[in-house]
């Protein structure tokens, strides 16, 4: 694991055994008079519970440090903040739409970017589901982003910001993309 990847988990971790419930403050309050702007990437220090801090780091863990080996540690922060980033748009979007008054906490945006970047950076890496059912990385999380949609859609299992999911599947594809137009037009035609 590279060094970026380390210290996100290990704050992570720290963060949440200080204590959530004195965070609160941190947490992606909707727009209102609970926002604040830093707020935007605090949020993804805080966790919910034990279950929600484990599988955000072991994801962190899992695909942070291949693309972090891969890019380097600055463009792997640029992209997993931008993924933040991305997530917290999004979920503020999603607040302000439906009236929401809850506040968000968790890292999921920026592990969502993170499992775009895998994918798209080791399409043919076999991940599998509780060790069953292996498929192409692509194809999982082509599978897993469809079944955010959805479930965001329906209105299905409240309390997740699935939509934020989307956002840092979509912040790290805008950064990808980002990349991918400064290198051709350095190349030029």
């Amino acid at each position: 694991m590279r060094s970026a990847t380390l210290v996100i988990l290990i704050a992570n971790v720290a963060v949440f055994l200080l204590g959530i419930g004195s965070f609160s403050a941190f947490a992606l309050w909707p727009l209102g008079p609970n926002f604040e702007p830093f707020q935007v990437v605090t949020y993804s220090f805080l966790h919910g519970n034990l279950a929600h801090l484990f599988f955000n780091m072991f994801a962190l863990y899992m695909f942070g440090g291949p693309l972090e080996r891969l890019w380097g540690t600055p463009k792997f922060v640029v992209f997993y903040f931008a993924s933040v980033l991305a997530a917290a748009a999004a979920q503020l979007i999603v607040t302000a739409a439906s009236g929401s008054q809850y506040p968000t906490v968790g890292a999921s945006g920026g592990v969502f970017g993170l499992l775009l970047g895998f994918a798209l950076m080791f399409p043919r890496e076999r991940l599998a589901i509780y060790g069953i059912l292996p498929m192409p990385a692509w194809l999982f999380v082509t599978l897993y982003g469809l079944l955010e949609l959805y479930l965001g859609v329906a209105g299905t299992q409240s309390g997740v910001a699935h939509f934020a999911h989307l956002g840092g599947m979509a912040g790290g594809a805008l950064v990808m993309l980002m990349w991918r137009t400064s290198r051709t037009e350095r190349l030029g035609p």
